[in-house]
């Protein structure tokens, strides 16, 4: 099987396992829904004809879709009822993850603490993934980068990673603190690729709030502000869906806590409405596809998108999104807003970004990566 058909074959998998198949009242009338034992034999259908090099893929996919957690225990379960000898392999993998996620959690939770004595604390973005975790750990801050340098230092003998053009932009900063895998990236006062959005922060901060992760409580954002988030990272920096953000996305739809008309009053201050439209309705068009399932999105939003699932495309082990012409016309219309804001200097920040992307594309061309630049 050629490495591009494997990846496909791969994804579609770890999609089935973690978006399920369609048990509500639309089944009956979606031709891609089936039966819970329908969908249950068609994964041991598809796992039995895997061989070991195979079981490597799905592993390194799954880890890069931050999916380990929501796929592997059906996995395990179904190999178990298969009696394959990777069934051991796979609860290893399921117990690794767990020691990972359990050994991340307490650094960060003694982290935040310590931050929260120089001012608000927000994890974004790595635990959206719950049960599973994102191969970094994100926290937004509106202390003073100072004050955040000084403790990450002094409390927790951290060293400073060599900051990117990009990171200079968004003002963020990357610590390896020891004994811990993954590094601590800190975003202060400013959010998006350049830094540019201010507008929404003073939400993120006030309508954040405690859940529980484990043993540990932790603050997190809103709803609403975890869309806008992910639809920065996803729609307007790096141009890709990992299952994770689907998964993650379609929980919070089907859980009714957005507020969606919020969340348009927001995202538009932003200029970031279009773009979040999109981002949820390209969403709910993967997990009809994979699952049969209908994410009942608002017509306020569906009437927004500027497109959908049908333009995105696995390659390099991802979901891409259409930058030209697609997701250039979203960042002229954030560009546009900031103006229109009198927000002069973020859209200046702004206007920085095809340079910079231009640069990061050049040096991965050249290099292999955009590392110091992106």
């Amino acid at each position: 099987m050629s490495a591009m058909k494997n990846s496909t074959a791969c994804l579609t998998l770890l999609s089935q396992l973690s978006l399920g198949s369609d048990q509500g009242d639309h089944a009956e009338n979606n031709p891609c829904a089936a039966p819970d034992s329908d969908w249950r034999l068609q994964i041991a259908r598809t796992v039995a004809l895997y061989a070991r090099q195979d079981f490597g893929e799905l592993w390194s996919l799954a880890m890069a879709h931050h999916v380990i957690l929501r796929t592997f225990p059906e996995l395990h379960r179904v190999m178990l009822a298969q009696e394959k000898q990777e069934a051991q392999w796979c609860e290893n993998a399921i117990a690794r993850e767990q020691g990972r996620i359990e050994h991340a959690l307490s650094f960060l939770a003694v982290i935040c603490e310590a931050l929260e004595k120089a001012g608000d604390v927000v994890v974004i973005k790595s635990l959206d993934h719950w049960p599973d975790l994102g191969s970094d750990l994100d926290l937004y801050t509106n202390a003073s980068v100072t004050d955040v340098i000084a403790i990450m230092r002094e409390r927790f003998n951290a060293t400073l990673e060599k900051r990117s053009w990009g990171d200079r932009l968004a003002n963020k900063w990357n610590f390896v603190v020891p004994g811990l895998p993954e590094l601590i990236e800190v975003h202060v006062s400013r959010l998006g690729q350049t830094g540019e959005q201010v507008t929404i922060t003073d939400s993120l901060v006030r309508r954040s709030g405690k859940a529980q992760f484990g043993s540990y409580a932790l603050r997190v954002s809103a709803p609403e502000n975890r869309i806008i988030i992910s639809t920065l990272q996803r729609m307007y920096r790096h141009f890709y869906l990992r299952l994770c953000d689907i998964v993650d996305t379609a929980d919070l739809v089907n859980s009714d806590a957005v507020d969606y008309e919020y969340l348009k009053s927001l995202a538009q201050s932003a200029g970031l409405w279009d773009g979040i439209a999109t981002y949820l309705v390209t969403v709910a068009g993967y997990v009809k596809s994979y699952s049969g399932k209908y994410l009942t999105l608002p017509p306020l939003v569906t009437s927004a998108a500027r497109f959908g699932n049908e333009l995105v495309q696995l390659r390099r082990k991802f979901l891409r999104i259409p930058i030209f012409p697609q997701a250039a016309r979203l960042y002229t219309t954030e560009w546009a807003r900031l103006l229109f804001n009198g927000e002069l200097k973020n859209t200046l920040r702004l206007s920085l970004l095809p340079g910079l992307a231009v640069a990061a594309a050049v040096e991965f061309k050249l290099r292999g990566t955009d590392k110091g630049i992106w």
